[in-house]
């Protein structure tokens, strides 16, 4: 991403692009804050490679084990956004 401060609908947008990506039945109004990946269909291997990608769009190093106790995708944006301000 650019150099300018992040917003946290801009991380959305990159979370909801990569689950649409990696589940590709979903449809954009299926992706909110409020539901887990797992909910939506996606394993573990399918919600680490969100994270990941989402990591490296985000251009974001994050030790997974910080992920463990995410259980939303609103979470997972809250991770994603308090790393973009402290980078």
């Amino acid at each position: 991403m650019s150099e300018h401060e992040v917003t946290k609908a801009e991380v959305f947008a990159v979370v909801q692009g990569n689950i649409l990506g990696i589940l590709t039945k979903l449809a954009p109004e299926d992706v909110r804050p409020e539901v887990s990946m797992r909910t939506l269909g996606a394993n573990s291997i399918d919600r680490v490679d969100v994270i990941v990608k989402s990591m490296a769009d985000l251009t974001l190093k994050i030790p997974l084990m910080e992920f463990s106790n995410v259980s939303s995708i609103g979470e997972l944006v809250d991770v994603f956004y308090e790393k973009m301000r402290v980078k």
